[in-house]
């Protein structure tokens, strides 16, 4: 049974007189990696930001879906949205391991908790790091827990930053180009990093456990989206606004919404096999001279 973790409604977003989205409508799933793709200046991560709650919508809604049903609006950040952006942000003084603790210690302790409450702080403090040494090996990385962000490779910084976002739990991970400043070898390989994340979400759903990752990753990669995703979304501001009955261009909208091929972490990275789904993409999402209706 598919249980929504986001459901986006009617949304639209512009700044001043630059129409940006258009009437966005659509559910993501729990369990779900959903790959958000289209033309440059489309919106992607305009659509991140709202749904992060630091930009929110000018119209419509974006809710987050509690495991009960209800339905609160999104309109600023919260610990159960994480998000991880191209240029990774780590403290330098810090170790790899400090760093993923960072947010658990800011979310469960205070100053005066701290300096006042030492013992209490201290038992806190190792389950923290305890826990941060599990997301470091869980994203490839615990040989590494001791190292500073300036011992480290972008790929393995990157890889820190993925971790320092999952060990919060967020009910979404939003993933914002993370892999598009790294060499295509380190790129396949933080890639075959979230199928392993996609494969833990198979095993618990295997086992009737409500799966742990929800991913929505915006990346100009089709190739990308289509190997790491179950699902693409696709933002195009190449649509045929006017048979909606507008005078102007609204700003972009959802012109494809399709499942993607479904692969495993070992599995070959046979790009060929994209294809067809990629021509599709292309020609709903890309081509400025196809005009699509929608709805």
């Amino acid at each position: 049974m598919e249980s929504p973790v986001i459901h986006v409604a009617n949304m639209s977003h512009w700044f001043g007189d630059n129409k940006v989205l258009y009437d966005l409508d659509f559910t993501v799933n729990r369990g779900q990696i959903v790959g958000l793709v289209g033309p440059s200046g489309c919106g992607k991560s305009t659509l991140l930001r709202a749904i992060v709650g630091t930009h929110p919508p000018r119209a419509g809604t974006i809710r987050l879906v509690e495991p009960d049903g209800t339905e609160n609006p999104v309109y600023r950040p919260g610990r159960d949205r994480g998000i991880v952006y191209q240029r990774y942000s780590l403290f330098p003084n810090l170790t790899a391991q400090e760093n993923v603790a960072f947010g658990l210690k800011l979310d469960e302790s205070s100053i005066s908790s701290r300096l006042f409450g030492y013992f209490t702080w201290r038992r806190k403090r190792a389950r923290h790091m305890a826990a941060a040494a599990a997301f470091l090996d869980k994203v490839g990385l615990g040989h590494a827990i001791k190292n500073y962000p300036h011992e480290m490779s972008g790929g393995m910084r990157q890889r820190v930053s993925i971790a320092q976002a999952l060990i919060m739990k967020p009910r979404i991970l939003l993933l914002d180009e993370p892999f598009g400043a790294l060499d295509e070898a380190t790129r396949e390989d933080l890639q075959r990093m979230l199928l392993t994340l996609y494969a833990e979400n198979i095993e618990a759903g295997q086992k009737g456990d409500p799966p742990p990752y929800t991913i929505l990753i915006v990346t100009h990669e089709l190739n990308e989206a289509l190997f790491v995703s179950d699902r693409i979304l696709c933002l195009s501001q190449y649509w045929d606004w006017q048979a909606a009955g507008l005078d102007a261009a609204p700003g972009a909208t959802i012109v494809y919404d399709e499942p993607a091929p479904i692969f495993h972490p070992g599995d070959e990275r046979e790009t060929a096999g994209f294809l067809e789904q990629k021509r599709a993409i292309l020609h709903s999402a890309f081509d400025p001279e196809h005009r699509q209706k929608v709805k």
